[in-house]
């Protein structure tokens, strides 16, 4: 028992250096993913800001000035250029000056002036229909805000409140930041653990590994530490940024996010050490991981809802380690997901890690023999 645990240290303490003997990698290892939370956590958002709209005011009223002044004072729109005719609106559409164009009628003012309905045209670049949605959203919400403040009191019904749950303010980070918890760590998990054994066969020491004493579980066992010992310091590094940097609060379990991570590194290790075995050189494993991150990501449910995919892509998620280990991290920090659902998406998370290692330890036996 004692020589090998001995043999297992040892082998731990060897890739420990192969991965951290350069200086350069030491600081690729680390640095990198944090500047992608930074990154990321800004650039990955729905939120539309800074965005040129034109107006097309056939009207000129009161009514119209008050509306372009509500409209100016929004923050998510940067300048209102306005036009005089519609060959005017169609060409910056068409050159993609404006994303969306109000056109306001002559008898705008005139109608909600003897309190009839009056209606405003909206022309939208199709082109970016997200974004031109979104817009539209905006500019539909300050228009009715306009008309309900015109209404007569007494016409007035007693409207609405609204509360946004685990998310007060709408911001897009406080859902972009726990998903990137999710995503950046299969990254460097995958990458690092896919060229373990890629890198052997190409430095011609896999042979070497062949005759030692070790044991093939020692070997795994050995190759595997270091990756999951980088996903659970990223993790970390990224649960402690979260709140103090970018504001987003954690208010679930740490004992269930670390026991989540470890998991969710284990199925990504598997994944790896999978690709890795199945690679003779580093660069078909680095190709291998891309292969995978890709999908991965996409059918998380971190780009589009999974709920809005076709049924058999649906059915494809379920074998997605990113799709369980995604809902957990957002339920933690936001809602303080309770054990009961945690474990509900967590076990998933092991049949997976169970399945991906002991077929990454399966192959991996078969080419060293």
């Amino acid at each position: 028992m004692g020589r090998g645990l001995s043999r297992l240290w040892a082998m731990i303490v060897k890739e420990m250096l192969a991965v951290l003997r350069d200086p350069k990698s030491r600081v690729v290892l680390v640095v990198p993913p944090i500047l992608q939370l930074f990154i990321f956590t800004y650039a990955t958002t729905l939120d539309v800001t800074n965005v040129d709209i034109g107006l097309l005011d056939r009207s000129s009223g009161a009514h119209s000035v008050e509306l372009v002044q509500r409209i100016s004072g929004s923050p998510n729109f940067r300048d209102i250029r306005t036009f005089r005719s519609t060959d005017e609106l169609r060409a910056a559409i068409d050159n993609q000056k404006v994303i969306a164009a109000m056109v306001i009628d002559e008898d705008f003012d005139r109608k909600l002036a003897s309190g009839q309905p009056a209606t405003i045209g909206l022309v939208l670049d199709g082109r970016r229909s997200n974004a031109a949605q979104i817009v539209s959203g905006y500019l539909t919400n300050i228009v009715g805000g306009l008309g309900a403040d015109l209404q007569p009191r007494g016409a007035a019904g007693g409207g609405s409140v609204v509360t946004n749950w685990y998310n007060p303010s709408l911001d897009y980070i406080w859902f972009t930041l726990p998903s990137l918890v999710a995503i950046i760590t299969s990254v460097a998990g995958l990458a690092i653990t896919s060229q373990s054994v890629a890198r052997e066969r190409e430095m011609g020491t896999f042979d070497q590994l062949m005759v030692s004493p070790l044991r093939v579980h020692e070997i795994l066992i050995g190759k595997m530490v270091p990756p999951y010992l980088l996903g659970m310091f990223n993790g970390s590094l990224y649960l402690i940024l979260a709140p103090l940097v970018f504001g987003v609060p954690f208010k679930g379990s740490l004992a269930l996010f670390f026991l989540s991570l470890s998991v969710y590194m284990l199925a990504l290790i598997g994944l790896g050490m999978l690709i890795s075995a199945a690679s003779k050189t580093m660069q078909q494993a680095f190709l291998g991981v891309f292969l995978i991150m890709t999908p991965l990501i996409l059918l998380s449910g971190y780009a589009s809802p999974i709920d809005n995919m076709p049924g058999w892509l649906q059915t494809v998620t379920y074998i997605d380690p990113a799709r369980y280990f995604l809902i957990i991290v957002q339920g933690l920090f936001l809602k303080a997901m309770p054990a009961t659902a945690v474990f509900h998406q967590l076990w998933p998370l092991v049949l997976i890690a169970c399945a991906t290692l002991s077929a990454s330890a399966w192959l991996f036996r078969a080419r060293m023999e």
